[in-house]
């Protein structure tokens, strides 16, 4: 790439900048981006890459781009590390997404430098004490500086937040949920490669509870949704599900803490969040879209064809459990990511027949009451929704990040002022999920029926 291209002007402003191009996840992110840049219906008008080493973001571009040439696409050389180059990267776009992870330890001053400047911002963490950090520190400073800030927009946490609002737009009055749980299942035609970044976040995630607890202390209790029935049991520890014919056990992962903060933030605005500058109609869609949303208990749980596939994950949560707790245990578990996943994750990553070879479903299992008005003790109805899509670390994520930033762009008037925020709350009543069937993520409605008493 010649020099001009990696020149911009101080005046410039993008539409959006990647920031950690060059990783394992980014690159598939500028990939998608490039699929919207410049057509006719697209917001994305001008895109620049963002990084440590501007000769790998200019490869970056070269692969992505191929086998078409690579497009004059900027390249500003920025560092997480260095606050004078964020500040630089935030004042010349409207939008940042970052892809530079483990979040706990590179993320925060992003976020700072997107709010001091303005900016908006969206990231694939699926980190919940970074994102609830982040909250707690830079929320109302983001809502006065009219940042948008928004974690979680990969497969942490949206297939989850708009698969649970899927799920309870279905259960029309007087059927009300009470419980719906989520199946994750990771198919593949090769072999399974998970994403490493989702496994050092979850080895930095029991290193950093003790300080997840402490802050969750220290905040002010939000406000709980109401949900009819009592309290759901917590179960077995491992579950055979036969309407979907797959075996079970507890994940715990972000999105069950993502769907939560958007129902509390929900209760407390049962409307939803107010636009910048929202049209008439604009307003009644919004509120009209809330009016349907019934909340319900959440939970997630991994699934697999497999009893054997359910004892591997149990094994892999048992390491990173035991080893997490200690320096010396999380060294080990980051130096041989494939020992201790059993070749789940490894450190070079998928190969790129093995990320077009997988894909997933995410089964949503709704019980509730046919008359949410009755007080009943068991849930008499079922409902069964289904989100399915690509590979998730390289091909649902980059599809999801993409689709969030455009609508960011074309329809930020609609959205939020500025604040931390959940996806569900901020992109929830928005055409995301239609963006996404449009994108080979799909939602589909499976079955409706009685539970026997």
């Amino acid at each position: 790439m010649d020099q001009e291209q990696e020149k911009q002007s101080p005046s410039t402003t993008y539409d959006l900048v990647i920031l950690g191009a060059s990783g394992f996840t980014g690159k598939y992110v500028v990939k998608e981006a490039l699929k919207f840049l410049h057509t006719a219906s697209s917001p994305l008008k001008t895109l620049a890459l963002a990084g440590r080493n501007p000769a790998k973001l200019a490869d970056t571009l070269k692969w992505a781009s191929h086998p078409s040439p690579p497009p004059r696409i900027p390249i500003i050389t920025a560092d997480t590390t260095d606050p004078k180059s964020l500040r630089s990267l935030c004042a010349l776009t409207k939008l940042v997404l970052n892809c530079v992870g483990p979040f706990r330890v590179y993320g925060e001053p992003v976020v700072s430098a997107c709010v001091a400047a303005g900016c908006d911002y969206l990231d694939i963490c699926g980190e919940p004490e970074f994102m609830e950090r982040m909250e707690a520190v830079y929320h109302d400073k983001a809502t006065e500086r009219g940042s948008l800030v928004v974690s979680a927009c990969g497969f942490d946490s949206v297939p989850a937040e708009i698969g649970f609002l899927f799920n309870s737009r279905q259960w029309e009055s007087p059927a009300e949920p009470s419980r719906i749980e989520a199946y994750v299942n990771l198919e593949s035609e090769k072999r399974i490669v998970g994403n490493l970044g989702t496994y050092e976040s979850a080895v930095l995630g029991v290193a950093n509870m003790e300080k997840l607890q402490e802050l969750r202390k220290s905040r002010p209790r939000r406000a709980r949704p109401a949900i009819p029935g009592p309290r759901p049991p917590k179960g077995a520890t491992i579950e055979h599900h036969k309407k979907i014919n797959l075996w079970a056990v507890k994940l715990p992962s972000a999105d069950s803490v993502v769907v939560r903060r958007t129902l509390s933030t929900f209760t407390e605005n049962p409307r939803g969040l107010p636009g910048i500058n929202e049209s008439v109609e604009q307003i009644e869609k919004r509120e009209a879209f809330w009016s349907t949303i019934k909340p319900a208990h959440f939970g997630v749980k991994i699934a697999s064809k497999s009893i054997l596939g359910i004892f591997r994950f149990i094994m892999i949560g048992i390491f990173i459990g035991l080893l997490g707790k200690t320096s010396f245990g999380r060294c080990l578990l980051l130096k041989w990511p494939s020992i201790f996943s059993f070749g789940l994750f490894r450190k070079k990553g998928p190969t790129e027949d093995e990320v077009r070879s997988a894909s997933f479903k995410m089964w949503f299992v709704g019980h509730g009451f046919s008359n949410g008005s009755l007080n009943k003790e068991k849930p008499d109805m079922e409902i069964i929704t289904r989100v399915m899509g690509p590979e998730v670390g390289y091909l649902a994520t980059p599809i999801i990040l993409i689709q969030c930033a455009l609508i960011v762009l074309k329809q930020r008037d609609s959205l939020p002022k500025g604040g931390v925020l959940t996806p569900g709350i901020v992109f929830g009543h928005t055409e995301i999920q239609q963006r996404l069937q449009e994108n080979g993520i799909s939602f589909d409605f499976i079955s409706k029926s009685n539970l026997s008493a």
